[in-house]
């Protein structure tokens, strides 16, 4: 009998880019990471890539790539991050399909998906092609190949949907078992009630279409899926892998999938180390025989449905009651307080609504003059989305444009698609997943709202935002401070809005604390520096000049001069006017006597005429620059605080240690004081270009002595970048001896603190050089007897015995 097993894995994020950046700026509920899609990142997708297997001594015996082993969608949204964000776990998900076509038969592992994350019983009709063909493109050109198969965002499914997947050529997707309603043998035979989640998972079934099309669909073992995402399955990786093999009935007289499917942050990131568990599981059921792993595209080749199946429409996997939790009040939550409730779904998607029925007549008429057929471009528009170069525009709008367009069209149509891909954006499903409109991920759909109104109010001179708010203000928010969607709108869309002039005051402030180039790229945005010229004065600093600032979204550009002065602390003041051309060497004539003379007045004064009110300061900096701009503004003060921990510890630090000795507990007082000075230390110790480990080591004992416990995130992050460094050293010269035994040292240095120290890059560096470096030199005498040693015991320290 045929036994076969698919573990499916859904790798989904929420979109995060700000819609005037294109980046995501810092969100410090991810801390030590710089946003939420580093940390998963680096909980779940990075380790999914390269995971790890132990042996029975609990050293590493094997790394392995569980993405060629399963089934798995990444979301294109989350894609386009990793291949920027994380490359090497970008390139190892795009390896693992091709060697799951390797494994399978042909058939590559990985599915495509709805473009980005739409709830598409919820769609229109327009919007669901739209991002079925955005989702299959995007998968075109990550994976080289056509997909077989498409994940639905949160399994949610009606027949409409299912039309428009078989009309492009989908083959099948995955749906919950509660999703079926009815079963029979193919084209004959009694329909079998199955509602309720009775129907058997263990085979393909066919949906015949009202089109006369046809859609094979899987539906996954529940309670197994269940137990995996919420009930400790993946404790024990060979706990897991009977589970699954236990699925199988002896009774069926025909080839069984024994298959489930879970958010793909089950293996990591909800669950610590699951993707290790899951790794090991593999291995378990192909050790011992208990099925053979398939993906459902390689299932289905060899195994075509024998039934069919009828479905429950408008129905989603994490909603009882349909696909109630993106549109109503469901109950369904992902566990807010007591008390709380989602009543501002209803008018928060009636809002965006309304918006999307007033862009879309709008995008059809004056598009219907610079388009061939707007819809269209607008299917086809993905493709500029993926490549911006100015070659690719030039050719999607050789393909789109009704005749030549001149400099104002060229703008105008890319910025009627910008609108229209912000109004798909703004019904990623996460905005209503949550508790509260005031949440992250309900903030960034207001934010493309934002964007589109902003836009539209550019192209077509009619202002949506007031009765978008208007709406907006039945969404009443369960935090009395935050009020409804239109004060969290006005609290937190509005400032995230960006224009060209911002651009520019941007790029004139960061000049004034960081080189800046003739040619600068400010996130999506592109400066050219005209004339600049910068003076100093005592603590102060002066910049004037001219630039022009261009959209690579939207091509529009325009000419801006500015003037900027910084006091020689956080206090900065800019100007910006539209002109571009300003004489800059004049203003900088005009400034510059009274700035050498320090009359700062009259700077300002100066500044003001030209420019009008300075309403620029640091504050108008894009975050990740705000923070990269106050780290040489704070050195100063933190210096002096550093001098002054450091004296207080040096005068009291007898006493502290007759302290600790006598089992005293150190004073508050004493131990900030000592834990300061000693921590400031230890990082200059580690953060030097070869760490000084010695030293570190005499700090850390000095710390155990007088009874300091350090601030964790402080220390552990210090560690971390140094063995992070120390890797990348190693990687980069693996026959040299000093690397391996910095590397080493900092390990098990790191190793006497009171927390954990991830390993990971380490551990696969030293893989891939055991199995470069190590293995083909082993006996012939090179890279040398010292050397190997050393490389074993850094195996040793980092866990790993190959």
């Amino acid at each position: 009998m045929d036994r076969y097993i698919c573990i499916h894995g859904h790798f989904y994020q929420p979109p995060r880019e700000s819609p005037w950046l294109e980046a995501v700026e810092p969100q410090d509920s991810a801390f030590p990471y710089h946003n939420w899609n580093a940390r998963v990142a680096a909980e779940c997708y990075a380790p999914n890539g390269a995971s790890r297997i132990l042996g029975a001594d609990g050293y590493i015996a094997r790394i392995t790539n569980n993405y060629a082993r399963i089934s798995f969608n990444v979301g294109p949204t989350l894609l386009s991050w990793l291949e920027q964000g994380d490359p090497d776990t970008y390139q190892a998900i795009l390896e693992a399909d091709r060697e799951s076509r390797e494994l399978f038969g042909g058939h590559g592992s990985a599915m495509a998906q709805c473009y980005n994350h739409v709830i598409m019983p919820l769609a229109n009709l327009r919007d669901k092609v739209t991002q079925v063909r955005w989702g299959l493109y995007d998968f075109e050109q990550r994976f080289g190949r056509p997909c077989e198969g498409m994940w639905l965002p949160e399994a949610a499914v009606d027949l409409e949907t299912l039309e428009v997947l078989a009309e492009h050529g989908v083959r099948f997707t995955v749906l919950s078992p509660y999703q079926a309603a009815r079963v029979r043998d193919l084209g004959q035979g009694e329909w079998r009630e199955v509602v309720g989640g009775h129907v058997d998972p263990s085979t393909a079934y066919a949906l015949r279409l009202p089109s006369g099309r046809s859609i094979a669909l899987f539906f996954y073992d529940g309670l197994i899926s269940r137990a995996v995402a919420f009930e400790g399955l993946l404790n024990r990786g060979d706990y897991f892998a009977g589970r699954l093999a236990g699925s199988f009935d002896s009774s069926r007289c025909r080839p069984q999938l024994a298959h489930i499917a879970t958010d793909g942050e089950s293996y990591g990131h909800h669950h610590r180390h699951g993707d290790m568990a899951l790794a090991y599981a593999l291995q378990h059921i192909e050790e011992h025989g208990l099925a053979k792993l398939t993906n459902y595209a390689a299932f289905l080749a060899k195994h075509p449905p024998a039934h069919e199946v009828q479905i429950v429409e408008n129905t989603a996997w994490s909603c009882f009651h349909g696909v109630e939790r993106w549109r109503g009040d469901c109950g369904c939550s992902s566990g807010g307080r007591t008390g709380w409730n989602q009543a501002w779904r209803e008018p928060l998607r009636r809002a965006l609504d309304w918006l999307r029925d007033e862009l879309a007549p709008r995008f059809e008429q004056a598009g219907g003059g610079l388009l061939r057929d707007p819809w269209a471009a607008r299917d086809d528009y993905i493709s500029v989305v993926l490549d911006r170069s100015p070659e690719n525009v030039a050719s999607f709008l050789g393909r789109h444009a009704a005749r030549e367009l001149d400099a104002a069209e060229h703008v105008a149509a890319l910025k009627l698609l910008e609108i229209q891909r912000q109004a798909m954006l703004m019904y990623t499903s996460c905005g209503w997943f949550f508790d509260d409109i005031s949440g992250l991920e309900a903030v960034q759909v207001l934010q493309y709202a934002g964007r589109a109104t902003q836009l539209a109010a550019e192209v077509h001179g009619i202002d949506l935002e007031p009765r978008f708010l208007e709406l907006l203000e039945a969404a009443r928010s369960n935090l009395p401070e935050q009020g409804d969607g239109r004060q969290v709108y006005e609290r937190y869309v509005r400032p995230a809005r960006v224009t060209l002039a911002q651009v520019a005051a941007h790029y004139a402030i960061a000049s004034l604390f960081q080189p800046a180039g003739q040619q600068a790229r400010v996130y999506s945005y592109e400066v050219e520096r005209r004339q600049y010229l910068g003076r100093d004065a005592g603590h102060a600093r002066l910049a004037v000049g001219a630039l022009r600032v261009t959209s690579t979204v939207t091509h529009e550009t325009a000419g801006f001069s500015f003037g900027a002065l910084a006091f020689g602390d956080h206090n900065v003041l800019c100007g910006v006017r539209p002109d571009g051309e300003a004489d800059a060497q004049q203003l900088a004539r005009e400034v510059g006597a009274s700035l050498e003379r320090a009359d700062l007045a009259e700077v300002i004064r100066t500044l003001t005429q030209q420019f009008g009110q300075l309403g620029y300061s640091l504050r108008s900096l894009f975050r990740d620059d705000q923070r990269a701009v106050l780290e040489p503004v704070l050195e100063p003060p933190l210096a002096d605080v550093e001098d002054a921990y450091q004296q207080l510890y040096e005068r009291h630090a007898p006493l502290m240690r007759f302290l600790a000795d006598m089992r005293v507990p150190l004073p508050r007082g004493f131990h900030l004081a000592a834990e300061f000075a000693l921590g400031a230390e230890v990082q200059r110790a580690l953060r030097q270009e070869e760490p000084d480990l010695e030293r570190a080591k005499r700090l850390l004992e000095e710390a155990r002595l007088t009874g300091v416990t350090f601030d964790r995130p402080a220390i552990s992050l210090v560690f971390q970048e140094t063995i992070d460094r120390l890797t990348a050293w190693v990687r980069a010269e693996p026959e040299a001896l000093r690397p391996i035994q910095q590397l080493a040292g900092t390990v098990l240095l790191a190793k006497s603190l009171p927390f954990e120290i991830d390993l990971w890059r380490p551990q696969n560096v030293y893989c891939r050089l055991h199995r470069e470096v190590y293995l083909p030199w082993r006996g012939s005498g090179a890279p040398g007897e010292l050397w190997e040693r050393h490389f074993l015991a850094l195996g040793e320290a980092i866990g790993v015995r190959l």
